[in-house]
């Protein structure tokens, strides 16, 4: 080797050290940041925990130490939780699931796992947070790994508490809790022990949830966690008032606020305000739970708005705060702000609903239109708008304990009458004897009086189901007695003015025009009806009426296309939904009314049909109407048409959503079609897509119609458009024609309902 080839070896050499040297130093500053940011999250300061991982972050990529890179991503995660933003949460969790799966390090991807769920128990998506908590759970078991054993054993208890499953909470809480003591980690025992109070606390065991409280609370104070001395604060103050010490309970809130508005624990706060506002609730103190409860709504509002795009994670975070607007409403009221309550039972529904149809206006019209929170003046407004006597429910539960277990019942439902001059009246039902006396509670007695009519669920598919004649009138008129007779004075006594009804939760699977009085008078016969998620939503299809005036004259008719299959249960073969003969007849006789050719069978593919729905004014869809146990998708509902090489036939609500239609009438005519999943955002299905995507009016089924019945009564609703009835009239006048023909079915001409306008 000569001297030159001497020198550049020694300086490689040289410059190997230096930078091994260099990356050494780089390592340890990664580190310190990453202890640095431990130590901040632990005291609660996210914002800080943030900007010393993020540092540490970019060091560890710049080393390519995956491992670190995604144990820090996983950090993250937790402080975007910390601080409420949820979406950059579950987008860090996800790029550390990412890293963990490629470099395969179990470890962390048991870690990222429970994250996982602990973001969705925060959202109220509790069924995929059991999912995470369960496969994070088998990856400590298979490791094995004892500490996250004991961590996921705890959030399934918790989460099992959650829904209500009281005995696997209990059994999986235990187990937790000896191995928390087994490895000594009095961290994770203070949290076991949290979740153990919260058990006492449900199901009645009050002085071991003090007990068990205290001793969290304990721990909780020696190791600086202010997030859980705070939490556990605020159960305690729970528990004091369940044994009827409002005031130690109202001091427990007040003392848990102050730490978590100190530490800027935003989801915390937006709890607290709302158990402070309960427990002054409670005690009379109208004027300050007030307060409280608006601004536990502002925060809960503000946090929701930060969620992004994606629909799910927003409704299903809503339902974690439904119970503050019925408090608010419920404080409201006991003042004898009557209208200001009802601008809050509006601001809690359809919120999702009134957001994205407001941005859809928008992006069609330029316009700068906002979906603002609603007030009494515009609510009242838009009735004189539609010239209509709207009809606002809103069911409020209270705690009540059932042989020990605290239990969330129905204990009022308020009713709001606005009539077109702008009155407004208002009704409080007492709905505690449901339950009290009958052993029901209003949902089961809707679902009772459905089935008593003879409604099924899976229409789409063959079955033997008589036609039932056996329609229990006592139920109808029960439901007519709490729904209906409250503000049977305040209804129009013209038939043909109209009624709109805003149900709530279980209401809207209620037949109004099927509602009977104590003389056996259907609803119908007394009022022309229509329904509408809320009050604002009847505003925004009014506005898309005049300010979207499209050019289509086209009628889209659509019968019996070839049906598509349906996988009903995972693991099981698709079976092929059963052919509508009547609903070709229907489609058929609905086509030449208007004078063009329907689309049957094999044509009716779904892309065909899809294409064609953006340039109809008028489309008619007599076919099946699938339900989200079908579908499986986060926006239940799909229409059945044919399938082709390109899909599986199944038109689907979050297909339809993102479509841009401008017909003036959407008809389904098949089964189900009107029912979705009830969320604490009203129901989401094929109606809220369609209505979304653009369309005016609405019409829809509530439960699997026998097909020839419904050819008939469509074919009226059209002819009776024809003759110069507006869409609301031609609906109700062919209802009391199938009345007539059918005076033994109300299964056969009560299942629609029209939604949005009437003209």
């Amino acid at each position: 080797m000569d001297s030159s080839s001497g020198q550049e070896a020694e300086s490689l050499k040289a410059n190997q050290e230096s930078n091994s040297s260099l990356n050494r130093r780089l390592l340890q500053r990664a580190d310190l940041l990453l202890m640095q940011g431990y130590d901040q999250f632990h005291a609660c300061q996210f914002e800080a925990a943030l900007h010393s991982w993020n540092k540490s972050l970019g060091i560890y990529r710049e080393l390519g130490i995956r491992q670190a890179e995604g144990a820090v991503l996983t950090n993250l995660g937790l402080a975007c939780e910390g601080l409420g933003d949820y979406a950059k949460a579950i987008d860090y969790l996800d790029k550390a699931m990412a890293i963990a799966i490629e470099i395969q390090d179990y470890k962390g991807s048991g870690d990222v796992l429970i994250n996982l769920g602990n973001v969705y128990i925060d959202l109220g998506r509790y069924e995929p947070a059991i999912n995470y908590y369960e496969q994070g759970l088998e990856i400590a078991q298979n490791i094995p790994d004892i500490r996250m054993q004991a961590a996921a054993l705890g959030n399934l208890g918790n989460a099992c508490q959650i829904i209500g499953d009281y005995d696997k909470a209990i059994d999986y809480l235990e187990k937790s809790l000896k191995l928390t003591q087994k490895l000594k980690d009095i961290r994770e025992q203070a949290n076991v022990l949290g979740n153990l109070g919260w058990f006492y606390y449900v199901t009645g065991e009050l002085n071991k949830a003090i007990k068990s409280y205290q001793k969290s609370l304990k721990i909780k104070q020696e190791i600086g966690d202010r997030r859980g001395e705070a939490h556990t604060i605020g159960r305690l103050g729970l528990v004091y008032g369940e044994l009827g010490d409002y005031q130690r309970e109202i001091e427990h809130h007040q003392q848990s606020l102050s730490i978590i508005r100190e530490i800027k624990y935003r989801i915390g706060e937006v709890d607290s305000l709302k158990n402070l506002g309960d427990a002054l609730l409670k005690c009379g103190d109208f004027e300050k739970a007030t307060i409280y409860l608006y601004e536990a709504i502002q925060i809960g509002e503000s946090l929701r708005s930060e969620l992004g795009e994606d629909v799910a994670p927003k409704v299903s975070f809503f339902e974690t705060q439904d119970l503050t607007y019925r408090l608010l409403q419920t404080a409201l009221i006991d003042q004898n702000k009557l209208e200001e309550a009802l601008e809050i039972s509006e601001r809690g529904r359809s919120r999702m609903f009134v957001e994205f149809l407001a941005g859809k206006l928008r992006e069609r019209t330029d316009s700068k239109f906002t979906g603002t929170l609603p007030k009494i003046e515009h609510i009242k407004q838009i009735a004189t708008e539609h010239n209509a006597t709207l009809v606002e429910y809103s069911i409020i539960y209270d705690g009540f304990r059932t042989e020990g277990k605290l239990q969330a019942k129905e204990s009022e439902l308020f009713i709001w009458v606005i009539q077109p001059l702008g009155t407004v009246t208002f009704q409080r039902v007492n709905l505690k004897p449901l339950w009290q006396k009958h052993n029901t509670a209003l949902a089961d007695f809707v679902s009772t009086t459905r089935e008593s009519i003879g409604v099924r669920g899976r229409d789409a598919l063959p079955v033997n189901t008589p036609d039932s004649t056996n329609t229990d009138d006592q139920n109808l008129q029960h439901i007519h007695e709490i729904l209906i007779q409250p503000i049977a004075d305040c209804l129009p006594k013209n038939v043909n003015e109209k009624v709109i009804f805003i149900p709530h939760e279980s209401l809207f699977l209620v037949p109004f025009p099927a509602l009977q009085d104590a003389n056996g008078k259907y609803l119908i016969e007394k009022h022309t009806i229509l329904t509408a998620p809320s009050i604002q939503i009847l505003d925004l299809t009014h506005r898309q009426r005049q300010q979207i005036r499209g050019k289509n004259n086209d009628i889209l008719v659509v019968g019996n296309p070839t049906m598509p299959q349906v996988c009903l249960e995972i693991g099981k073969p698709p079976q092929r939904l059963r052919s509508l003969p009547g609903a070709e007849r229907e489609a058929i006789e609905i086509a030449k009314l208007f004078k063009t050719k329907a689309i049957i069978g094999d044509a009716a593919t779904k892309k065909n049909i899809a294409q064609q729905m953006t340039e109809a004014r008028i489309i008619h869809l007599a076919t099946h109407g699938l339900l989200d146990d079908f579908t499986g998708a986060e926006i239940p509902g799909a229409i059945a048409l044919a399938p082709s090489g390109e899909d599986n036939g199944l038109l689907t609500a979050g297909e339809i959503l993102q479509m841009q239609l401008n017909a003036e009438l959407v008809v389904l005519s098949a089964c189900n079609t009107g029912r979705g999943r009830l969320t604490g955002d009203g129901v989401t299905g094929l109606s809220r897509s369609l209505i979304s995507a653009g369309v005016k009016s609405v019409i829809v089924s509530l439960w699997a119609v026998f097909d020839a019945a419904t050819a008939e009564l469509m074919v009226d609703f059209y002819q009776n458009l024809d003759r110069g009835f507006d869409k609301a009239q031609a609906l109700r006048q062919a209802m009391l024609t199938s009345m007539i023909q059918h005076p033994n079915s109300l299964r056969s001409w009560a299942a629609f309902t029209l939604i949005g306008e009437a003209e």
